[in-house]
């Protein structure tokens, strides 16, 4: 069974955390936050974007990077950036690996992706644009990760309403 994470590395807006928490409760998705935040825990914008969803979110907060290294140290992690050598659809994700997403103003520090440069992956973006809103660059890679794991955990049957043009 697919048990995917998500980590947050010093995120700053609250609104994007809240919205990354939905998404992790609807997919089963543990969240792990690594401080420091741009904000507290408890603050409305933050309950808002993840609205009655937060408390069934299974999140973790770490003091700092390496506080996670410490307490996840055989962690297999996929480092979304813009500077990514891989397209994050081009990569394998095991059903309990870690995709970790950097702050909104700067990303995930330099010197955590040049360790891991072949785990660093990328969304493709045309002209200069330089990045996508944080909560739905998690989307759109754990949803391919998930994808890549068959959706094993998530229901399917049931939730299908099919149009039939030809009715």
């Amino acid at each position: 069974m697919a048990e995917l994470n998500i980590i947050l590395h010093e995120p700053e807006i609250p609104a994007n955390t809240g919205n990354i928490g939905r998404t992790c409760v609807a997919t089963g998705t543990k969240l792990h936050l690594i401080e420091p935040l741009g904000f507290s825990l408890s603050e409305k914008a933050l309950k808002r974007a993840g609205m009655d969803y937060w408390k069934d979110l299974d999140v973790i907060t770490y003091i700092d990077w390496n506080d996670f290294c410490e307490k996840n140290p055989d962690a297999k992690i996929y480092y979304a950036t813009t500077k990514g050598r891989h397209v994050y659809s081009d990569v394998s994700y095991e059903p309990d690996c870690f995709i970790m997403f950097g702050k909104e103003s700067a990303g995930i520090p330099e010197e955590v992706l040049k360790e891991h440069p072949e785990q660093c992956v990328r969304i493709p973006m045309i002209g200069e644009t330089r990045s996508l809103n944080l909560s739905n660059s998690v989307a759109i890679v754990l949803y391919e990760a998930l994808r890549q794991n068959n959706f094993d955990h998530m229901k399917l049957e049931g939730q299908l309403h099919r149009l039939s043009w030809d009715d």
